[in-house]
């Protein structure tokens, strides 16, 4: 399975520490994490998932492979700038939202938009007229996030 890490380039100690862990987790249940290459989230959910010996795919904003962060197995150089969200939420089949700014906002509304089971870990609220979007899931830990993605672990 494919699963999409988003968050913010800039992120707080906390989010990275949540993010780190989720990339090990993920990395543990056997799962390819795909993320937008570059730091703070992106960057600590593919650092937990290679210590964990996991895949990590970043498709970047920019037109340079080399732009990726060092735990980035594949990189992918899209030069589409924020457009490449929509390509990192086509290619994964669950996704999960770790802090994050208006970007991270864009993934986790395209990924709705797609049917895609979405997860929020100190990330978005989502409401329309103050009833919140019961689609967008919410975790308040890296391992109740990663098994409502993977289910439960065997």
């Amino acid at each position: 399975m494919y699963v999409g890490v988003v968050g913010g380039q800039f992120c707080s100690e906390e989010e990275a520490r949540l993010a780190y862990e989720v990339g090990r987790l993920l990395a543990r249940r056997g799962a390819v994490l795909v993320c937008g290459g570059l730091g703070g989230v992106m960057e600590a959910s593919c650092k937990g998932a290679k210590e964990e010996g996991g895949v990590t795919i970043g498709i970047l904003p920019g037109p340079f492979r080399g732009d990726a962060n060092p735990y980035v197995d594949h990189a992918i150089a899209t030069d589409m700038g924020q457009a490449r969200n929509a390509v990192i939420v086509r290619t994964v089949d669950a996704v999960i939202a770790v802090g994050g700014e208006y970007g991270t906002l864009s993934e986790i509304a395209m990924a709705l938009k797609m049917g895609k089971r979405v997860v929020a870990i100190s990330s978005w609220d989502i409401s329309r007229q103050g009833v919140p979007d019961e689609k967008l899931l919410r975790a308040s830990s890296p391992e109740e996030a990663v098994q409502a993605v993977l289910g439960p672990e065997r």
